[in-house]
């Protein structure tokens, strides 16, 4: 069998004026990832990672902890890049101008208002740059990639959580609906692994963060 393992990046820098920076806790999730499969022995024959500045130093961070070659040593693939979430929240702002959170609303706040302006999004209510299905195609582009790796390989991919819920979306045959719901539950490096076959793609797990769920750690779980 061969075998993806998908991460979402490290926390990024939520609320400040470049989002696609990790912050000093995604930096160090993602050396505790690599630290962790270093430690079990996983090893990766193939490294893919989105474009953004947050996927790279994701991936580069993890390389760290893996105590192999980071820079250069993987392939960027920008169909793995996030949706542009801004802009489905500004769209939707316009859209239901009532509903949206004011300046000083929480993080929880922002992510509801998120949640529902993607489920507009799927429904055709409004009209992003990239549309829902050019979404849905870019990301079976990027499934059809993964699966071309060698039969009994193990790929390494970094994204994010919206494209990573999309690939489960596609993988289960789950409705719309299912990506903003799957969204809002990724943690900042989770792990989510798929097994490919001649049969098609299964789902093995999600969402899950062995370097994390120990001790003093389980603190330094984000979402963002």
């Amino acid at each position: 069998m061969t075998e993806c393992i998908v991460v979402r990046h490290g926390q990024a820098s939520f609320g400040s004026e470049d989002y696609d920076i990790l912050s000093e806790r995604g930096w160090q999730q993602s050396r505790w990832l690599g630290d962790y499969w270093r430690e079990t022995g996983i090893r990766f024959d193939r490294i893919l990672c989105g474009s953004l500045r947050r996927h790279r130093q994701t991936t580069e961070g993890i390389c760290e902890g893996l105590q192999v070659a980071g820079r250069g040593g993987y392939e960027i693939v920008s169909q793995l890049d996030e949706f542009d979430f801004l802009d489905v929240v500004r769209l939707y702002r316009a859209h239901n101008p009532g509903c949206a959170p004011g300046p000083n609303a929480s993080r929880a706040d922002f992510y509801r208002f998120l949640k529902q302006g993607m489920l507009a999004w799927a429904a055709g209510e409004i009209m992003p740059a990239e549309s829902w299905c050019s979404f849905e195609r870019r990301i079976r582009e990027v499934l059809g990639l993964i699966c071309d790796s060698a039969k009994g390989s193990r790929t390494l991919v970094v994204s994010s959580g919206g494209a990573i819920a999309m690939m489960i979306r596609q993988i289960l045959g789950s409705p719309p609906e299912s990506v903003a719901n799957l969204n809002m539950q990724i943690q900042n490096t989770a792990t989510s692994r798929f097994f490919f076959s001649a049969q098609g793609i299964s789902l093995h797990s999600f969402n899950h963060v062995p370097h994390l769920d120990r001790g003093e750690r389980r603190g330094l779980i984000t979402y963002s």
